[in-house]
């Protein structure tokens, strides 16, 4: 039987997080049939005819002497930095092998605090995902200058709005992907874990022209706070220090547009309050005419219990889903061990938000 790319290719990377690389090279080595190419950055004179393979983790390069395809074989996860205005971030890229029967799917994957991308995808498992399904993922590194804790700076005025700080080099980054990698327009999503959720939620409303859906797991809503004192008490209880939901009067009407929002949040979350789940939801319904939500309890199979309400609107579709994870902390559900706050309890809210957003692909403005 002959065994296709995607499959080896999935059995390279068990392989590989089994620590079993003998296994692994060969997998690959079945898997590109010893066709390859190299990285576009790397010229041909810079690697001898004999090099090795290079296994890590994901990232797959097999020299081949003299070859001239355009089409990687294998997977790629590579690094750059992208510049907009005043400021210049770092990002890691994966791009799946092989040439697309149509454009691609492009996701943004935005890390929170103490994290970077390495350790966001790994945790996610996002890379194997796209792996599976044929799609783009980005993932914009937060910088230690522009925050110590490498926190995306979701608290501040000026990173609140579209064409303003850290929102707009999202978008900017994000746009440079799409004509770069030849992105389908009508298919780009942004998603992110506590700061890095808040930003999204940011980033999504400031942009809905460009991001059809976000994925919002663990964090807050757009113009919750506006300085640091604020953000801390908003993320522990969940609303302003006036009392008001934590969506701030100041953007309350920044944006009409009402992007397509999955939450996750563990309702044991004690860096989060929960309640910014509900109100990122809230947010994202705005005054859309939803009905009322249908809502279901599940079991995880590895035994988490949660609650799933979804909001669909006159067309049937889902306009918001609020997944509420019933004993779970502050993590990413159904994470993997090799990254930072991960919760392998489940369920797997990286496949959930996949099969959220495809179900969104970007709407014309009315």
């Amino acid at each position: 039987m002959i065994e296709t790319l995607q499959v080896l290719m999935r059995s390279a990377t068990k392989l590989t997080q089994a620590g079993r690389l003998s296994e692994a090279t060969q997998a690959i080595q079945r898997a590109l049939s010893g066709v390859g190419t190299r990285p576009r950055e790397t010229p041909a004179h810079a690697l001898p005819d004999t090099a090795p393979m290079v296994l890590d983790g994901c990232v797959f390069e097999v020299p081949e002497p003299g070859a001239a395809a355009a089409t990687p074989t294998a997977a790629a996860f590579t690094g750059g930095t992208h510049t907009h205005a005043t400021l210049t971030r770092a990002y890691k890229l994966f791009v799946p092998p092989g040439r697309a029967e149509r454009p691609r799917a492009l996701v943004v994957m935005l890390h929170g605090c103490t994290q970077d991308p390495d350790d966001f995808a790994a945790g996610t498992g996002m890379n194997t995902c796209a792996l599976e399904q044929g799609f783009v993922v980005l993932y914009p590194a937060q910088s230690q200058d522009a925050n110590p804790s490498r926190c995306w700076n979701w608290f501040k005025h000026n990173h609140q709005q579209r064409g303003s700080g850290e929102p707009a080099l999202i978008a900017s980054m994000t746009t440079a992907v799409m004509k770069e990698q030849g992105i389908d327009p009508v298919r780009v999503y942004v998603a992110g874990l506590s700061a890095g959720g808040a930003m999204a939620t940011i980033v999504a409303e400031a942009y809905p022209d460009i991001f059809a859906a976000v994925g919002v797991h663990s964090g807050l809503p757009r113009g919750a706070a506006s300085s640091v004192p604020e953000a801390l008490s908003v993320m522990n209880i969940g609303v302003a220090g006036t009392g008001q939901p934590a969506r701030s009067r100041r953007v309350e009407a920044a944006s009409s547009a009402h992007v397509p929002t999955i939450v996750f949040h563990g309702d044991q979350d004690r860096t989060v309050h929960p309640r910014n789940g509900e109100q990122v939801i809230a947010a994202a319904l705005g005054g859309t005419a939803a009905g009322a939500a249908r809502v279901e309890q599940g079991v995880s199979r590895q035994g988490r219990r949660y609650t799933r309400s979804t909001h669909v609107g006159e067309g049937g579709s889902a306009l918001a889903e609020h997944w509420l994870l019933h004993g779970a902390g502050h993590a990413w559900s159904g994470g993997q061990a090799a990254g930072s706050y991960t919760d392998a309890a489940g369920p797997d809210a990286s496949r959930e938000m996949l099969r959220f957003f495809f179900e969104h692909p970007l709407r014309p403005p009315r």
